[in-house]
């Protein structure tokens, strides 16, 4: 006997019934005499080869292209039936992802390419899409933040002037080290944007945030370091910061904001103005995944491509809906107030003290989606500025690894379907005609030095702190 088809319009098999039937129709060419309309476009990609998925991501504000593709129906009008998972923590997200328990994940900007170059597990991992620009903040204790206090210029209101360098902390650290004490901060992970913008902040402010020698079997990254940093899961910095573990952090949101709403801790800088409009995170798969399944790839960065612009569109007019949805516990699960202070276009330093930072997220305009070569290639300098790449490499390795990991390629198909089905515009993007994937030289980081992704070892030339040429630790 048959079973009936479930009669719940939001039934997923039901949905599956209804957009496979139209598709067919749509394929013969009759769905449109007989005046139906499907969801699913039929569009120059064909048909999803794997329809169920699932995708991993971590607690943070940033994984918002997934919730909303998710949410608005982006991913089930690709034909992609979809779960979301959030995960313990980086490690077994990329883990996930590698042994297939995972089709792809939210990932740190740096997973992709360290898996691949292998440092830590080795595997092909590939990014089409860069799920968003900035996001992150460096929050330091009461207590510290006092002491910094007094090395921090005033403006006329009486506020601290912002940025503020990390040469207002290096008295503090100095004064830890005479005291035989050590001076130590989080981050989230090793290969995190969170370690390298913490070390470049740290370094610009002349205190050395430690090496790697994986060569030599040390990863602890703390050789020669006036400041010991570990690593710490996203949702645990805040308690952490105040049982007094650690002296200060640098990680995304909301978790710099819950330090302020707590009133445990101050952020003191935000990465956009470490480095304005800087890559923060991806969205990973194996190479293997992009192969054999290339039309549901396609369709998944089409998905995410229409979320980051929904998140962005009409000046962030969405933004208070988005927070709505990420302040569900099946997401971020922060409260809404803590969410919408960063997310909404302002962020909180110290207790009252809150400043219109608009661009703090960016999910889709400055091209933030788009993954370029010279962000990849940004992330592989600071592992060998930090001895996680542990020999000198000639520019064109940079180049080479940037684009075997980097998938410009597949995001341009993508959005070019999304284009011909009248669901962007050619505007929205890159003039895929004539770009390189490589950004013009960027000069806005906090310690003045400029970035050219084509010449790489000319920029770990420019740093006092930091290996560079043939140097080995």
């Amino acid at each position: 006997m048959k079973c009936p088809m479930p009669t719940d319009s939001n039934h997923p098999d039901r949905r599956r019934f209804i957009h496979a039937g139209l598709r067919a129709l749509a394929a013969a060419g009759i769905a449109v005499s007989l005046g139906l309309a499907s969801s699913v476009t039929l569009a120059a990609t064909g048909e999803p080869e794997k329809e169920d998925l699932k995708f991993g991501f971590i607690k943070l504000t940033d994984m918002a292209p997934l919730a909303i593709a998710y949410e608005k129906g982006y991913f089930e009008e690709e034909g992609l039936y979809v779960t979301l998972e959030a995960q313990a923590n980086w490690k077994v997200l990329l883990d996930g992802v590698i042994d297939g328990q995972l089709d792809g994940a939210h990932m740190l900007a740096g997973q992709p390419l360290a898996a691949t170059i292998g440092f830590g597990t080795k595997a092909h991992i590939v990014t089409p899409f860069s799920m968003d620009l900035n996001g992150n903040g460096i929050t330091v204790s009461n207590a510290i933040w006092q002491q910094m206090k007094a090395n921090v210029p005033t403006q006329a209101d009486g506020k601290p002037q912002h940025p503020i360098k990390a040469d207002a902390l290096k008295p503090v650290v100095e004064q830890f080290k005479r005291e035989g004490k050590p001076f130590k901060m989080g981050m989230v992970f090793p290969v995190s944007t969170h370690n390298y913008e913490l070390r470049y902040w740290l370094a610009a402010g002349g205190i050395h945030p430690g090496y790697y020698a994986p060569h030599k079997g040390d990863i602890s990254g703390t050789i020669q370091a006036d400041a010991l940093l570990s690593v710490t899961p996203p949702p645990q910095m805040p308690a952490t910061l105040e049982a007094g573990t650690i002296y200060g952090y640098c990680v995304g949101e909301p978790w710099n904001q819950q330090a302020v709403f707590k009133g445990i801790g101050v952020p003191v800088i935000t990465d956009y103005e470490i480095w304005k409009d800087n890559p923060e995170k991806v969205f990973g798969l194996t190479r293997e995944f992009t192969e054999k399944y290339p039309n549901t790839t396609i369709r998944l960065v089409k998905a995410l491509i229409r979320a980051g612009k929904w998140l962005d569109d009409n000046d962030n007019a969405n933004r208070p809906e988005a927070v709505r949805i990420l302040s569900q516990s099946n997401y971020v699960g922060a409260d809404y107030d803590v969410i919408a202070n960063s997310m909404t276009g302002t962020f909180e330093y110290e207790k009252g003290d809150k400043r219109s930072v608009p661009d703090f997220n960016v999910f889709f305009r400055y091209n933030a989606t788009y993954p370029y070569y010279s962000d990849a290639v940004w992330y592989l300098t600071q592992m060998r500025r930090w001895g996680q790449i542990a020999e000198q490499k000639p520019d064109d390795w940079y180049d080479t690894t940037a684009k075997s990991v980097y998938r410009p390629d597949i995001y341009r198909k993508a959005a070019e379907e999304l284009i011909a089905e009248g669901k962007l515009n050619a505007a929205d993007f890159p003039d895929f005609a004539t770009e390189s994937g490589y950004r013009k030289p960027q000069t806005e980081f906090i310690d003045g030095i400029t970035f050219d992704g084509t010449k790489p070892n000319d920029y770990l030339q420019q740093f006092r702190i930091g290996l560079k040429a043939q140097e080995q630790i």
